[in-house]
C-alpha cells in the first residue's frame, strides 16, 4: 500500500497548529493538509480553557514582561513586541468573524480590564516607574494609574476590601483587555478546517517516528491508538506544534537545529470560584508581582474568566514540579528526552536554579488552606468553602546551550525550522497562545519564504493581517486604525461600569 501523501502535516490539534492550517488554508485552499492529534479531542491540552490563564496577554498587567533593570528602570521591550503581537491575533480573528469563519466574539473572546495591583512602598514605586515608561508608547497609551485608594476601591472592589489603609497600593488598568476562550476557539478553527475537502483530522493517534527521505519529503509514522495499526504519512512540510509534546518529536526528526535543546516541565493548579455571589464582585483580571525565584507561569492573578458560558473566577495558578511533558503524558517524558546534546546544558541548569526547584516543592506541597491564604493576599474576605482545586496544564520551558554557564533556561517560546524549511517546532510556553497568529506567520517566512514572497500572497496576507510587513511599534496611526476595526469588530468597547 503506498503511502498518504500531503503537501502539510500538522502535529497537535492546538491553537498553534490550528492557526497555522487556517492561514495556510486562506493563502492557497489548494494545499493538501493532515492534522493529527494523540487525544480524542481537539484543543484538549494547552489551548483547553482550564489549562490556560484564558489572558489574551498583550503586556498590559503583567509585570514578569518588564523586569527592572540593575540601575532601577524598567525594561520595556517585551511587552511592547507582545503586545503588538496580540494586535496581529486581533486582527487575524476579526477577518475571520467578518468572513463568518468563526462564531459571534463573545463565545471566545470576551472584553475584561487587565489591571495590575501591588502594595508595599517597594512595589509601588516599581508599578510608578513602569507606568511611565509604557504610558510613553502610543501601544499602553490608554494605560491609567492610581495610588488612591478611593479610585482603586471602583476599580477592584472585591481586592480593596478590608485592605489595611496604612498600606501604600497602586494600580494600573486598561479597559479594552480580553478574556480569550482559547480552547472554544481552537475547535471552531479546526471546525472551519474540516469543511475544506483539502483537510483531514486524525484524532487518538501518535506519532511514533519522523525521517526525511532525500528528496526532502517526510515519511511520518502514525499509529491509531485504538487498533495499534502503524501507516506512515508523506509530507512535504511538517509542523510540530504538540505543546510539551513537541521537543521529543524534534529530537526524533534528527534535524542539526534540534541538538542541544531540553525541557524543564512545570505543572500547575487553580483556584476556582463558581458561587455567583462571589463571582459577580470581581468583573477584571488582576496581575500581581511573583515571588523570588518563582516561573513566570506562577505570577499570581486573580481572573474574571468565561468558560464554557459560565462566569467563574480563577486565582492562581500554583506552580509545581513533575516530569510529565503534558497533562495527559507519562512520568518517563523528562527522562526520555534527554540526549548526549543536550545533557550538559540540563544538568548546568539544574545547578543553577536551585531556588526554582525549591519553590516548586514547596508550593506542591500546600494544603488547600495554603493556597487559599496565597488568595487572600489578594482577596482578604476569602472562604475556603467557596473555592476548589482544579488542575491546569503543563508546560516545558525551554533549555539551550549556552557557552558561558553550559545552559540556560528561558521562559518565552521559541521557534525552530530545519535549514530547507520542510520542518518546524514551537517550544516553550508563555505567552503562547495569545501570539499565536505572529508565530505561525514567522513559520510560514521562514517555511514558505518563496510563496510569502509572491505579490499573491503578500496580497492576501494583508488582507487577513492588514498591518503585516508594517511596525505596529513605530506606525502610531496605523495602530489606532487597526484597534478601532479590532475592538468594533470583536466587540471589546465594554461600557465603564
Amino acid at each position: 500500500m503506498s503511502n498518504k501523501k500531503v503537501d502539510v502535516l500538522l502535529v497537535g490539534a492546538g491553537v498553534m497548529s490550528a492557526t497555522l492550517g487556517k492561514l495556510l488554508s486562506q493563502l492557497d485552499p489548494s494545499l493538501k493538509m493532515m492534522m493529527v492529534e494523540r487525544l480524542g479531542k481537539v484543543g484538549h491540552e494547552s489551548s483547553h480553557g482550564l489549562n490556560n490563564a484564558g489572558t489574551g496577554h498583550a503586556g498590559y498587567c503583567e509585570l514578569n514582561y518588564t523586569p527592572e533593570r540593575a540601575d532601577g528602570s524598567v525594561s520595556i521591550d517585551r511587552a511592547l513586541k507582545i503586545n503588538a503581537s496580540f494586535e496581529v491575533s486581533l486582527q487575524f480573528w476579526s477577518y475571520l468573524v467578518e468572513q463568518g469563519l468563526l462564531p459571534t466574539p463573545e463565545k471566545f473572546i470576551n472584553p475584561v480590564h487587565h489591571q495590575s495591583f501591588v502594595h508595599g512602598a517597594a512595589d509601588v514605586a516599581f508599578l510608578r516607574k513602569r507606568y511611565a515608561a509604557l504610558r510613553e508608547h502610543h501601544l499602553f497609551e490608554e494605560m491609567e494609574y492610581s495610588e488612591d485608594p478611593a479610585v482603586l476601591r471602583e476599580w477592584m472592589p472585591l481586592v480593596m476590601a478590608q485592605r489595611d489603609s496604612n498600606t501604600p497600593v497602586a494600580a494600573t488598568r486598561v479597559k479594552h483587555g480580553t478574556d480569550v476562550d482559547f480552547g472554544f476557539l481552537t475547535r471552531k478553527l479546526v471546525k472551519s478546517l474540516l469543511k475544506l475537502p483539502q483537510f483531514e483530522l486524525q484524532l487518538g493517534h501518535t506519532i511514533t517516528g519522523l525521517r526525511q527521505h532525500g528528496d526532502g519529503r517526510w515519511h511520518v509514522r502514525i499509529r491509531d491508538n485504538h487498533t495499534d495499526k502503524v501507516r506512515t504519512v508523506e509530507a512535504g512540510f511538517v509542523f510540530l506544534g504538540a505543546g510539551g509534546g513537541a521537543l521529543p518529536l524534534l529530537q526524533k526528526s534528527g534535524i542539526p537545529e534540534a541538538q542541544g535543546y531540553g525541557g524543564f516541565p512545570v505543572s500547575g493548579q487553580w483556584l476556582i470560584c463558581h458561587n455567583p455571589k462571589v463571582v459577580r464582585q470581581h468583573t477584571s483580571k488582576v496581575y500581581g508581582k511573583a515571588p523570588v525565584g518563582a516561573p513566570p507561569m506562577s505570577v499570581p492573578h486573580l481572573d474574571a474568566r468565561i468558560l464554557g458560558g459560565e462566569s467563574v473566577l480563577l486565582f492562581g495558578p500554583f506552580a509545581s514540579i513533575t516530569t510529565r511533558f503534558l497533562k495527559e503524558g507519562s512520568l518517563m517524558d523528562l527522562f526520555s528526552s534527554l540526549t548526549a546534546g543536550n545533557l550538559k546544558p540540563m544538568l548546568a541548569v539544574a545547578r543553577d536554579n536551585l531556588d526554582l526547584t525549591r519553590y516548586l516543592v514547596n508550593e506542591a506541597l500546600k494544603s488547600h488552606t495554603d493556597r487559599v491564604d496565597a488568595l487572600r493576599d489578594f482577596y482578604a474576605e476569602a472562604k475556603n468553602e467557596d473555592w476548589e482545586l482544579a488542575s491546569a496544564g503543563q508546560r516545558v520551558q525551554i533549555i539551550k546551550r549556552c557557552a558561558d554557564k553550559g545552559g540556560r533556561l528561558e521562559f518565552g517560546t521559541e521557534i525552530v525550522t530545519s535549514r530547507d524549511g520542510t520542518l518546524a517546532s514551537l517550544l516553550g510556553a508563555s505567552p503562547g497562545a495569545s501570539t499565536s497568529v505572529a508565530a505561525m506567520l514567522e513559520v510560514i517566512e521562514r517555511c514558505f519564504a518563496e510563496r510569502i514572497a509572491s505579490a499573491e500572497w503578500q496580497y492576501k496576507i494583508r488582507d487577513l493581517v492588514p498591518s503585516y510587513g508594517e511596525s505596529l511599534d513605530e506606525n502610531v496611526a496605523l495602530l489606532h486604525e487597526v484597534r478601532r476595526r479590532t475592538l468594533a469588530t470583536l466587540h471589546l468597547e465594554r461600557e465603564e461600569n
